[in-house]
């Protein structure tokens, strides 16, 4: 505007100044020119000096245009680019909406994308823990090729009855050694021992001194009429041994050797029941028949443990009433045996984390048994032989898909480091039981004395849960496994803690995508799918490979749609499910070292007791040691 005023006082200027010349001009030709050629000449002038200054003024304009178009241009780019500097400092300093959710994630306030921070790795660290357990390509309560097996310990056509075999006069007496699991091992394995030696059994007697102190005795455990008669065909059972001219019978006490074979009773049993009057007590019996036995003899093995073991009614009673509790609060439930009591993790000689104060009091305890040596705790983690810490347990249950919203029950002793060491778990599973907060003390007042009976509860529960895991390879973790895979491969997680070790260790260089995709390619064949560890490996009781048979008819009509299907006959998504169900696993062998059967001809009760054996972890209750105390302590 400024300008357009600028440039008509700049005309005004210029006519007035042409006029004055124009007027002289005038004046000289009016002297010398006519009135019509002056007129014309003036007319001339004038409309060049005008035609002149318009042309200048053009270009100008333009020019002037230009430039406040290209000013304008620049300002509103620096505008932008101010604001967008300005978005890109809020995001960077607001609340992600992850944090946000993970803020009511405290407060209780459930959401299935909330995330949880990890107590060790928080921070500046990229890893962190959502709350839900994502999406995966599997079912997290079942095991997918588990209808096509089933149990299977019928005894065979050539198998037989005990009254064919049985001498009348020859009796077997077994003193069972440890807790409840360990002792159910010894009771499974008296009644095979007394059908090599072709005995009569006496019902086993419980282990009443060590360290569990319980007064239990067998009828108070087991139902002892239905043990009887079950396995009646099998092997003669008898409460107790006869009296003997009216006077009661004293056997005589001896020990085998651990896992000892058919020939190792026959050689070492059998010569003293015929010499010392036909009645024979082998105490501490624990793990004392081989692994690997004739067909019958295994599956004789399982029909004591999975059929004639089955515990009193007051226990059977109170267990199915902590399962129903279990079963109202969800439809599926995870039931986890930890073992993190102070004794064990000291006999362990490994490193949980708590620094030197941990490093004090487990290493008093650890000083009470002279026979242990100072581990190498790092390289007992690298041997997969330190159990996981609750902490670890819930990352791995995270990583395999199972939510916040999952319930869980928690089988356990006394844990190390009370609420505190639980405390990263409970984080992770707000959902968290025991028989204690789901029974009143009324309730569980006529077992709480007995350490036993209170085992067998949680043997209940956690033989009845949709999932079981377990921190440890002790009794009860291998009983149950042997036992949720002969009836129906029930999920059963196994840590493949060899493997898991440096995972943890590292888990704050890397993003949870990572972590528990590393997570479940570890875990592979540690599931409780079938066939995971070859037949004929591993603990009888863990792996009752002999008494698990394959429906082959339903398998290969299986085999069979899945090729239909790969023909474009169903939709791709049924395809896929149907080949990840029999072409996944065909089978994953987990690597677990075999154990050692001990050979019939050395002398068994050497050097061969003083070993570990090592399945998926150090076998706590597998230990043989010169400390009796520490040998049952760590039984279950």
């Amino acid at each position: 505007m400024v300008t357009v005023v600028l440039e008509k006082l700049l005309i005004n200027k210029t006519r007035k100044i042409l006029a004055k010349k124009i007027e002289a001009e005038e004046s000289q030709l009016t002297s010398t020119l006519s009135p019509t050629r002056v007129s014309f000449r003036l007319e001339f002038l004038l409309g060049k000096r005008v035609e002149s200054i318009g042309a200048m003024a053009l270009p100008r304009r333009r020019n002037l245009y230009y430039h406040r178009l290209r000013f304008l241009v620049m300002v509103i780019s620096a505008i932008s680019g101010a604001l967008l500097v300005l978005f890109a400092i809020l995001t960077f300093l607001a609340p992600s909406p992850n944090e946000s959710e993970h803020f009511h994630l405290r407060h209780h306030q459930t959401s299935f994308n909330a995330v949880v921070d990890d107590p060790v790795t928080n921070g500046d660290s990229v890893f962190r823990i959502p709350s839900s357990g994502g999406k995966l390509d599997r079912d997290i309560w079942s095991s997918r090729n588990a209808k096509f097996f089933y149990g299977c310990s019928n005894a065979t056509a050539k198998f037989a009855k005990a009254e064919a075999v049985r001498h009348p006069n020859r009796y077997l007496a077994i003193a069972t050694s440890g807790g409840l699991n360990q002792q159910r091992t010894g009771i499974t394995d008296a009644v095979v021992a007394a059908r090599i030696l072709n005995a009569t059994l006496v019902v086993p007697k419980l282990d009443q001194k060590s360290f569990w102190k319980d007064s239990s005795n067998f009828s108070e455990i087991f139902d002892i009429d239905w043990f009887i008669s079950f396995l009646s065909k099998d092997v003669k059972i008898v409460k107790q041994l006869p009296k003997r001219k009216g006077k009661t019978w004293t056997p005589y006490t001896m020990r085998v050797p651990r896992r000892c074979s058919e020939r190792c009773y026959q050689n070492r049993v059998l010569p003293v029941l015929l010499k010392r009057h036909n009645a024979v007590q082998l105490n501490k019996f624990d793990y004392r028949l081989a692994n690997k036995l004739d067909t019958d003899l295994q599956k004789l093995r399982c029909r004591v443990n999975y059929h004639a073991l089955k515990f009193a009614d007051p226990i059977l009673e109170m267990g199915k009433l902590l399962v129903h509790r279990m079963r109202m609060r969800s439809k599926h439930y995870i039931a986890l045996h930890l073992r993190f009591e102070p004794d064990m993790l000291a006999f362990s000689g490994c490193d949980y984390g708590g620094g030197e104060k941990e490093r004090n009091e487990l290493g008093a305890i650890r000083k009470r048994w002279k026979t242990l040596h100072k581990n190498n705790p790092d390289k007992q983690r690298r041997q997969g032989k330190c159990p996981l810490t609750p902490e670890e347990v819930g990352l791995m249950l995270r990583a395999l898909g199972y939510g916040s919203e999952v319930h869980i029950y928690v089988a356990s002793g006394e844990v190390y480091g009370g609420e505190e060491t639980l405390r990263p778990l409970k984080a992770l599973f707000p959902n968290f039981y025991s028989k204690d907060t789901i029974a009143t003390k009324e309730e569980l007042e006529p077992f709480s004395s007995f350490s036993s009976r209170m085992a067998a509860l949680d043997f209940i529960v956690c033989n009845e849960s949709d999932v079981f895991v377990t921190n440890n390879n002790g009794n009860m973790a291998r009983m149950l496994a042997g036992r949720r895979k002969y009836f129906g491969h029930k999920p059963t997680i196994r840590p493949n803690a060899k493997k898991l070790y440096r995972l943890f260790l590292s888990r704050s260089n890397m993003t949870w995508e990572e972590f528990a995709s590393r997570v479940r390619t570890f875990q592979r064949a540690f599931m409780g799918e079938p066939k995971e560890v070859r037949p004929g490996r591993g603990e009888f009781h863990e792996n009752p490979s002999t008494c698990i048979c394959e429906d082959s008819e339903a398998r290969e009509k299986a085999k069979a749609d899945s090729r239909h299907r790969k023909h474009g006959k169903l939709d791709d998504s049924s395809r896929k499910d149907v080949m990840l169900s029999h072409d996944q696993n065909d089978y994953v062998y987990n690597d677990e070292p075999e154990w050692p059967d001990l050979d019939d001809g050395e002398d068994q009760s050497g050097p061969q007791e003083k070993r570990l054996y090592n399945v998926t972890g150090l076998d706590y209750d597998a230990v043989i040691s010169d400390e009796p105390e520490l040998e049952v302590m760590l039984s279950d």
